[in-house]
């Protein structure tokens, strides 16, 4: 039986890999992990993480056997509903998503086992919380033996979480060409000369950068590195004082504007609660199971389908306003909704090896509903794209959308056309339906209240879209 290794997301791992039959996905555990694998579930570290929803939980199946070469046992793992990158996350996520390895490791160390491996790629955010999918990330604990995920941790977490907090927010792009996390000497140049006097980062950036350096010069083998010792106790010591470093960061300010859009006088509290209203009756009417909800701000839209028990992943260009509706999530104890930072016109490419480690934004799971509220008119003007270019992307994207037609005489729509002189694409409502009906068939339109803003819903031609 040949099976298809899916190299997205397990390629690099000897301990098992990631498979899929008949849509199902599965992890294989190879025979040579069989002895960490076993002392992952005989001491009782494997039921904590689930139990505490610190790990993705799975079942041990017989059927698929794999690859009978190497197989040892066959895992059926809950599925994640959405695939996010740490460039995709804003400052608390990505802070959470450090915090909640350090506690795995901590829990790791009190049953023998340590982490092998520190990868921002391996927590997920899934029920309003991140989560560890990753489940052959450990390996027996060997007395004396450094952390071997230490530089990894530094890499992935530390070094664009100082950058975030300390430098700029858009230094988190440096992973989307970095995927083995910020090179240290890199964040230490790019990071003010003050952090020097932070214990944590002087210890675990600049020093550690220095190191690097010193070591590659001297071309020190990995014999010589393996040989240096460290305590059980210096190792939690490690740990406390990475711990205290990643919390002393904080989020830095400084977004596009928009996190207070709607409390500048955008809507009256009718054209609001008469959108919301609206945006549940179309949903009613649509009955999606999976929602995309671009532009979407601070995610007061994306709630109405969330509220619904809908799956809902909430995009927004602007940093701050994905930090707001991330913390927002947690306030609330949010399950169905995931913040997530995205430019349409530039959205997180294929990337890794062969294109094919990390999968573009639009080859991951896709939504059957797209909301696109107050987003068209800043597509056309800000970014310049013809309206022809706007129903394309939305075509590819669902069967089904919920979009607001937003009039050139619109506050906000003046604000943006201010800064253009004039230039910009065709843009008014004739041309706006006349394209979108070229792919879409329009159900329902409807005026918002106090406005002259319309609130579309509309199916894709091309697919059996039931009416609910």
């Amino acid at each position: 039986m040949i099976v298809q290794r899916l190299s997205s997301t397990s390629f690099r791992d000897p301990a098992g890999f990631m498979f899929q039959e008949g849509g199902t996905l599965f992890r294989q555990v190879n025979t040579v992990y069989e002895p960490h694998y076993k002392h992952f579930e005989e001491s009782g570290l494997c039921r904590e993480l689930i139990d505490e929803h610190l790990l993705v939980g799975h079942e041990v199946v017989d059927a698929p056997r794999g690859d009978p070469q190497t197989v040892f046992k066959i895992l059926k793992p809950e599925r994640v509903d959405f695939i996010s990158y740490p460039y995709e996350w804003s400052f608390s996520q990505y802070q959470d998503a450090a915090l909640l390895t350090l506690q795995i490791q901590r829990k790791a160390l009190a049953r023998g086992m340590t982490l092998k491996d520190g990868s921002a790629y391996n927590i997920q955010f899934q029920n309003g919380r991140p989560i560890l999918i990753d489940t052959l990330s450990f390996e027996i604990y060997e007395e004396g033996r450094p952390w071997v995920a230490y530089r990894q941790f530094c890499q992935h977490f530390l070094a664009p979480l100082a950058l975030m907090s300390l430098t700029d927010h858009r230094l988190s792009q440096l992973c989307r060409t970095n995927l083995d996390g910020v090179p240290l000497d890199l964040a230490a140049r790019l990071l003010p000369t003050g952090t020097m006097l932070r214990f944590g980062l002087l210890v675990h950036l600049h020093l550690h950068a220095m190191l690097q350096r010193s070591a590659s010069k001297k071309e020190e083998s990995p014999s010589k590195t393996k040989t240096k010792r460290i305590s059980r106790n210096a190792l939690l010591g490690l740990l406390d004082s990475l711990e205290s470093a990643v919390k002393r960061l904080s989020r830095k300010p400084g977004g596009m504007g928009w996190a207070d859009y709607y409390q500048n006088n955008t809507y009256t509290s009718l054209a609001l609660e008469h959108k919301k209203s609206l945006v549940a009756d179309y949903l009613e009417e649509a009955r999606p199971s999976r929602v995309w909800d671009l532009g979407a701000n601070v995610g007061d839209f994306s709630r109405v389908a969330a509220a619904r028990g809908i799956p809902t992943v909430s995009f927004d260009i602007d940093p701050e306003c994905v930090e707001a509706n991330y913390l927002e999530t947690k306030r609330r104890g949010e399950a169905n909704l995931l913040p997530l930072i995205l430019d349409l016109s530039n959205p997180s490419p294929a990337s890794g090896w062969l294109g094919e480690e990390r999968a573009s934004i639009f080859d991951r799971t896709t939504p059957e509903l797209t909301m696109a509220l107050a987003l068209v008119h800043h597509l056309v003007f800000t970014g310049n794209q013809p309206l022809e270019n706007v129903v394309e992307l939305f075509r590819r994207i669902s069967p089904w959308l919920i979009i607001e037609f937003v009039p050139r005489d619109d506050p906000q729509a003046i604000r943006l056309l201010e800064r253009l002189n004039g230039k910009h694409h065709d843009y008014d409502q004739a041309l706006f339906e006349s394209c979108f009906e070229q792919h879409f068939l329009i159900r329902r339109s409807t005026r918002i209240s106090g406005s002259d803003r319309v609130l579309y819903l509309m199916s894709r031609r091309d697919e059996s879209c039931p009416s609910g």
